[in-house]
């Protein structure tokens, strides 16, 4: 698997958190997260496009634009193709914001685990249009690895403080809006650093 080319990394973000910066907002912590899934999920729907036509077509490097979102702003790097007939359907090409619900889903998606179930339904319900279940098995094929190795990582054995807080969000379950909780986890070990221990959601 090809590796996004800017990695959340969580050094930084652990500097980021003992010096006091938000998880949100302007520079937040999380807006580098939500750039590398963005990037992988647009890299998988490239290859979907690729695969699915039979003219000859190919990568043909990325086009990067600036991109708001409540997190913070960033640089998107979105892929291109040799026949400039790829048309993205997460961030269209002439679009500079991120909607706070694709966010939120991302950010969900990020906490929901390694369920390929969950994961998918939650690829349909960002796009919301009419995406074949090909590209939609290209993304989840792609993020998959992303979402294992940040949680397969090696934790401390120990945590002397640990601080739950928690974002509600209202999503779509079963066709209509319900209320779940997504709760970032943090952890100061014992040489008095925090880390990011978890992001987790529940129904309330």
């Amino acid at each position: 698997m090809n590796k996004t080319t800017s990695q959340f990394d969580f050094e930084e973000a652990l500097d980021a958190l003992k010096s006091g910066r938000d998880l949100n907002g302007k520079d937040g912590i999380l807006t580098p997260l939500i750039k590398q899934l963005t990037e992988a999920a647009l890299a998988a729907e490239l290859e979907q496009h690729i695969k699915s036509t039979d003219e000859q077509n190919r990568k043909n490097g990325a086009t990067p634009k600036t991109v708001k979102s409540a997190s913070g702003s960033f640089q998107l790097d979105t892929p291109r193709d040799r026949n400039g007939t790829f048309e993205p359907q997460l961030i269209k090409k002439h679009q500079t914001h991120l909607t706070d619900e694709v966010e939120r889903k991302i950010l969900s998606l990020f906490a929901l685990g390694s369920s390929y179930q969950d994961i998918s339904g939650h690829i349909a319900e960002m796009y919301d249009i009419d995406v074949s279940s090909a590209t939609i098995s290209a993304v989840t094929d792609k993020l998959i690895p992303e979402l294992r190795e940040w949680q397969q990582r090696p934790l401390e054995s120990h945590y002397p403080f640990v601080w739950l807080d928690v974002m509600h969000h209202k999503v779509k379950d079963d066709g209509r809006y319900v209320s779940k909780a997504v709760y970032t986890v943090l952890g100061l070990n014992i040489e008095g650093k925090k880390e990011v221990l978890g992001l987790y959601v529940s129904e309330s």
